[in-house]
C-alpha cells in the first residue's frame, strides 16, 4: 500500500462478451478455473504488447525497463494464525504453460501449508522486519529492475468474482493489474485494466483490451476444447494431481 499510493494510476474496463469461452469451458467434465484462464489470456497479451512488459524505475536513474518475459503476480486469500491474510505468489512465462499446468500450479499455491511455499515465506518474514528495513527492501526489490520481476512480477491479478463481487480501484505497485467482475450466463463480463500512467496510455490500454478479448475466445477458447478432447483436463485434476 506505502508505495502503491504515489502511482498515477488510470482504470480502462471494456465490457465483454466472452461466450465462446464459456461454451468451450463447458465442454469438458472438469472446468478450469476463470482465474487461469484470464492469467493465460494475459500473459499472451503481453507478449504482443510491450507496453504490458514494461515498468517505471529509478534506480540507478528514473527510467522505462522493459522485460523480455512476463511474470505474474497472483493474490491468494490465505488463512495463517486464524486470519485470512492475502499472499502473492509469482509465476514465471505462465505464456509458455498450458492451461492444465497453470491450474496445477494456482490449486497447489491455494492448497498447501504457507510456509511451504518461498515467496509467502519471504513476505511473512519481511513483515516481521522493522518498518524502516522493511521499506528499503520494498523499495529497492521495486526500482531494481532486474529484481523487480523476480520478486514482485510484472503484472498483478486479484480479483473478487468468485464471492459475487469486483474491486473497483485496487491499488498494486506494478505496472498493470487485471481484474474482473461476476461472469453473467450469456458470457458477458466487466474487465478491466488498472495502469501506471507514467508507462502506458489509455488509448494503448483500450486497444489491448480488445486483443484480450480476442485471445480469450480464439487461443484460449481453443486450447481448453483440446485439452478437454484429449482428456488431459480432467486428468490432470484427479485428487493429488495438483500436488
Amino acid at each position: 500500500m506505502r508505495f502503491s499510493i504515489g502511482i498515477p494510476r488510470v482504470t480502462v474496463q471494456r465490457q465483454m462478451n466472452l461466450r465462446t469461452l464459456q461454451r468451450a469451458r463447458m465442454t469438458g467434465p472438469s472446468k478450469p478455473s476463470w482465474t487461469v484462464l484470464f492469467l493465460k489470456g494475459y500473459a499472451l497479451l503481453a507478449r504482443e504488447i510491450p507496453d504490458l512488459r514494461r515498468a517505471y524505475v529509478k534506480f540507478p536513474r528514473p527510467q522505462l525497463y522493459e522485460y523480455p518475459v512476463s511474470v505474474a503476480s497472483v493474490a491468494h486469500e490465505r488463512e495463517y494464525d486464524g486470519e485470512r491474510v492475502v499472499l502473492l505468489s509469482t509465476i514465471k512465462c505462465p505464456e509458455r504453460s498450458s492451461v492444465t499446468e497453470l491450474e496445477a500450479l494456482i490449486q497447489a499455491t491455494r492448497t498447501r501449508p504457507i510456509l511451504e511455499i518461498k515467496e509467502f515465506r519471504r513476505a511473512l518474514k519481511i513483515a516481521h522486519a522493522p518498518a524502516p528495513i522493511r521499506w528499503l527492501l520494498m523499495w529497492l526489490g521495486l526500482n531494481i529492475a532486474r529484481k523487480r520481476a523476480h520478486y514482485f512480477g510484472t503484472f498483478q491479478l486479484s480479483v473478487y468474482s468468485g464471492l459475487g463481487a469486483e474491486s473497483l480501484n485496487p491499488l498494486t505497485p506494478l505496472t498493470t493489474l487485471l481484474n474482473y467482475g461476476p461472469i453473467c450466463e450469456d458470457g458477458m463480463v466487466n474487465v478491466r485494466i488498472h495502469y501506471d500512467h507514467r508507462v502506458m496510455d489509455g488509448a494503448n490500454v483500450a486497444r489491448a483490451l480488445e486483443r484480450f478479448e480476442q485471445i480469450l475466445n480464439n487461443e484460449i477458447a481453443g486450447e481448453i476444447t483440446d485439452l478437454a478432447q484429449s482428456g488431459a483436463f480432467s486428468e490432470a485434476m484427479l485428487p493429488g494431481a495438483a500436488l
